[in-house]
């Protein structure tokens, strides 16, 4: 696992380039956002999400970061469009797919969360252009990761890029479900 500083990536165009460059080519990443770290990679790779599905121990669906809004209303029925105007920000909104075979290894359902952190992550996956795999870094049901020191050693060991920026010690997206009339709150 390579460790890179954020403020590194900020700073350094080349750096910044080959960040974005192995998210497109499907590495897994470590990174942070609004709300905790996360362990994603590029949604379309279905073998390297695969593998982070194996690595939690979670079959349950993923979210991805959107790398746009433009890319959601493509992509997904945006039935209650008010609420996009709340990203950037620590929410996870959920979609009913357009196709709903599409990003199948990231979610079997007919719908998809997204995301869009308010931080500086989501310019990278707006510049690789794709969407990227966004879940907790612990395994399924297990403690958050707040720092890098705390990673579990198969998570450091299956991972390519760690993006580093110390502790972040904020709770979990608000996840609003709105495939139906009425936008419904699945986490707090």
């Amino acid at each position: 696992m390579k460790v890179v500083k954020l403020g590194d990536i900020i700073r350094n165009d080349k750096t910044r380039k080959r960040i974005v460059e192995a998210m497109i080519t499907g590495k897994i990443f470590i990174y942070p956002t609004d709300t905790i770290y996360g362990i994603g990679c590029n949604a379309m790779d279905s073998d390297v999400v695969k593998r982070i599905r194996e690595l939690k121990k979670s079959y349950q669906p993923f979210s991805i970061i959107a790398p746009s809004k433009g890319w959601v209303k493509e992509k997904l029925f945006v039935k209650h469009p008010e609420f996009l105007k709340r990203l950037p920000g620590p929410y996870t909104f959920v979609f009913k797919k357009r196709n709903p075979d599409f990003l199948s290894s990231v979610s079997d359902l007919d719908s998809l969360g997204i995301r869009i952190p308010k931080h500086v992550f989501s310019e990278l996956v707006y510049e690789a252009g794709v969407p990227f795999v966004t879940t907790s870094v612990n395994l399924s049901g297990g403690k958050l990761v707040t720092k890098p020191e705390e990673l579990p050693d198969e998570m450091k060991n299956a991972t390519d890029f760690l993006v580093d920026v110390g502790v972040l010690n904020n709770p979990p997206s608000k996840v609003i479900d709105l495939t139906s009339e009425e936008p419904k709150v699945i986490r707090e």
